[in-house]
């Protein structure tokens, strides 16, 4: 005989426990049997149990969806399951119910793309500066490589540098970052565009045939500079603000220039390399700014949106670029 206590706490495991089953976009079963979870497991318990099943799969490659309701438009999207939501309270699902895994493919950490975005300028644009004389005399045979460097050569070489290292202490020190993990492909997407424009900005900036600007337009244009990068500086330390408490959840940003301008931070970053190159006259680096404030255009575009579905009455004169946008 199986005494009263004992069913007691069958019944009661039996009515904690959580089965899923667990299909692909395409509806392929991936765990045969499904997975089973705790009652009150939250989307990282689904991902680590999910992770045990299928070691390949590492928590940050996992990406898990509601399935698509029947009869919803074609390109409906499955609602997503957040980091650190309760699978049952926040997302509905109870035992037998399907959830949708999307492999995110390779990933690695927010911070060393970063670092390794902002370090590598630095070690492609400084050469061209510190051995000038090596690369366009002795390696490309120009003449006048061992003349004196201008002072705006110098001027460019250390707002550059100065720049990169800002965004790597603020790497470090200040950012916190909403995802742990991105695909590795950006990696070197990021890298190639960081460091192959540095290079080639340098390589004619630091050129013995370069022409400078006047000097009233070369002090302007790194006046201009050097103000929206302290922008950008007090831009990010304010975002960061906004997580003081450790959460990772969306809050309306309202201080400083985040008044005026949706994205404060991108509006900043562009006006900083506007400076540098009224202050430069480089083809390189207004193809450079050109490339960069076109996309942070649409990253701004989807973000002002984004607040507003988050934030009812939000509202700002200027999403991206004042007066401009």
């Amino acid at each position: 005989r199986i005494s009263t206590s004992r069913r007691v706490r069958r019944r009661a495991f039996a009515l904690v426990i959580m089965k899923l089953t667990v299909v692909s976009r395409s509806g392929r079963e991936l765990v045969a049997g499904g997975l089973t979870v705790a009652d009150g497991a939250t989307t990282d318990d689904l991902k680590a149990a999910f992770h045990k099943a299928k070691p390949k799969f590492y928590p940050t490659r996992q990406r898990f969806t509601l399935p698509v309701p029947e009869g919803a438009p074609p390109k409906t999207r499955g609602v997503p399951l957040d980091a650190g939501k309760s699978l049952s309270k926040d997302h509905g699902l109870k035992n037998g119910d399907t959830v949708v895994f999307k492999d995110l493919g390779p990933q690695v950490p927010y911070a060393v793309v970063f670092l390794a975005e902002y370090a590598g300028p630095m070690l492609c644009y400084l050469p061209f500066y510190f051995f000038r004389s090596e690369i366009y005399g002795d390696a490309l045979g120009m003449k006048g490589a061992a003349k004196p460097l201008l002072q705006v050569q110098f001027l460019a070489m250390v707002v550059h540098t100065v720049h990169y290292l800002k965004r790597i202490l603020e790497t470090i020190f200040v950012h916190q970052f909403s995802h742990a993990t991105m695909p590795i492909f950006n990696l070197f997407k990021n890298c190639s565009y960081y460091w192959g424009f540095a290079a080639f900005m340098s390589y004619f900036i630091n050129h013995p045939q370069y022409t400078p600007v006047s000097e009233t337009q070369m002090l302007a244009g790194f006046a201009l500079s050097t103000v929206a990068q302290l922008g950008n500086a007090h831009c990010h330390l304010y975002q960061a603000s906004l997580r003081s408490d450790g959460s990772k959840a969306y809050k309306e940003p309202k201080g400083g220039l985040f008044k005026y301008v949706t994205c404060a931070n991108y509006a900043c970053e562009i006006y900083q390399w506007i400076g540098f190159n009224i202050a430069t006259q480089s083809a390189m680096g207004w193809f450079f700014v050109s490339c960069g404030a076109f996309q942070m255009y649409f990253w701004a575009i989807a973000k002002h949106r984004r607040l507003k579905k988050l934030f009812p009455g939000f509202k700002r004169a200027f999403k991206l670029l004042p007066p401009f946008v």
